[in-house]
């Protein structure tokens, strides 16, 4: 299983905003920083916002920043909220064409196996993910000027 670019993004976002101590941020300077599309990141922040992760700011000098602190923000819950689906078999949708399905013990142990996956991420929290916020790279090499958010895609 591979998670998509959503999450992936999603969850980028929440680590930078996460290591900003409150400070607005714009879409422009994490997909400056990030070096990804601001269209896309609009899509993964309005989902954020709708989930309650994130609060914007409108007007000028506006911009984002978490709804709540990292500890209360929970990786499985991000991860369960930006992906759309997990069917990890074709036998895990609810109209299967697969011929054998009546005697397989497949859906069975993949659903568990989900659900392990998921019981980990559940232990953790974005406060987990920032412990080495000085290894996040993009983020110092922002703060430091060498990455300008008027570069990033469009």
């Amino acid at each position: 299983m591979r998670l998509s670019t959503f999450s992936d993004y999603s969850l980028r976002v929440l680590m930078y905003l996460g290591v900003q101590d409150d400070r607005l941020v714009t879409i422009a300077e994490i997909a400056a920083v990030h070096d990804i599309s601001k269209s896309h990141l609009m899509k993964v922040v309005h989902q954020l916002g709708l989930n309650g992760h994130i609060e914007t700011v409108r007007g000028k000098g506006g911009g984002m920043r978490l709804a709540r602190p990292p500890r209360e923000i929970v990786v499985g819950d991000v991860i369960r909220q930006s992906e759309s689906d997990f069917a990890m078999a074709e036998c895990f949708a609810g109209h299967s064409a697969c011929r054998i399905s009546g005697g397989c013990g497949l859906p069975s142990i993949l659903n568990e196996a989900l659900s392990a996956m998921f019981l980990v991420l559940d232990g953790y929290t974005l406060a987990d993910l920032l412990r080495a916020p000085h290894g996040l790279v993009p983020v110092v090499s922002y703060i430091l000027g060498d990455v300008h958010p008027e570069s990033a895609h469009d």
